[in-house]
């Protein structure tokens, strides 16, 4: 998607790849009998599918503008953003260890983006990271709705449903920015479309599974293939400080959603009734 974006502009890039996507996600739905969705599980669809067109293309365009390490390892602010938005928006109590790990996560962007502008920090790359900030916290609604909207649909469904949306509207900008792709692009395009289609599947089937909080951590892999990728494809090195910020806003996460088990509680011996 970061070739794409740059070769094809962000725009493009996105709406041909969820197109594509449907038509992947749509060939997957027809083989479960089809049950059109309740208001509920539909009323979470339109949302997750308006929250993610926003995501998505601020992401990328980001994304075309900051190496692929940088990128990712900002946007693991994320879960960061999601404890204040559930103060927010679901009325919760910020903890104290809450708090100290936002700080820690905040001091690990301010060193990434202090290294930035230590260096070579364009325009593009000042308008980058504000895109990749911006969609973080879009990404810490997006992890709410996720976990609900894996709860009333199956992941077929969610696959088929959420590009389905993202790319209605898309297609709303069409007029002004649509551009049919070079055939050339056609095979990076379907690679990317079923990369996607196949990741939100799974992801949808590990979170009808498992509480958002057991789940978030194992995303921060992420990082190694961001940084594998980012070496192979555009020839990115990672420097000392991104790995240093990486290291302080996983380790605030990790704080903030680490949870104490609670203690057993002690063997009671079923009383005879007889």
């Amino acid at each position: 998607m970061k070739s794409l974006a740059i070769a094809m502009g962000t725009y493009n890039a996105l709406i041909w790849r969820t197109l594509i996507a449907v038509i992947i996600a749509i060939i997957l739905f027809i083989f479960k009998p089809f049950k059109w969705p309740n208001k509920q599980a539909l009323q979470v669809h339109i949302i997750r599918g308006g929250v993610t067109s926003i995501m998505a293309f601020t992401f990328f365009w980001g994304l075309a503008r900051t190496p692929i390490a940088e990128a990712i390892a900002i946007s693991f602010i994320a879960p960061l953003i999601a404890l204040y938005l559930s103060a927010i928006l679901l009325g919760e109590t910020i903890e104290q260890k809450a708090i100290f790990a936002s700080m820690l996560g905040l001091g690990g962007v301010g060193i990434i983006i202090a290294a930035k502008i230590q260096g070579e920090f364009s325009n593009d790359a000042q308008w980058g990271i504000a895109a990749i900030l911006f969609s973080a916290t879009l990404y810490a609604w997006n992890l709410v709705l996720q976990r609900q909207q894996a709860l009333v649909a199956n992941p077929i469904e969610i696959a088929t449903f959420q590009n389905s949306i993202v790319s209605l509207i898309l297609l709303s900008f069409a007029p002004w920015f649509l551009h049919p792709p070079e055939i050339t692009y056609a095979p990076e395009l379907i690679g990317a479309a079923f990369c996607g289609v196949i990741s939100s599947m799974l992801i949808s089937w590990g979170y009808a599974r498992a509480q958002a909080q057991a789940l978030v951590p194992l995303e921060y892999s992420i990082f190694i293939w961001a940084c594998l990728f980012g070496w192979i494809y555009f020839n990115e090195s990672v420097s000392i400080s991104t790995l240093l910020g990486t290291i302080l806003i996983i380790s605030g996460c990790l704080i903030a959603t680490w949870q104490n088990k609670p203690p057993k509680e002690p063997h009671q011996p079923i009383p005879n009734i007889d």
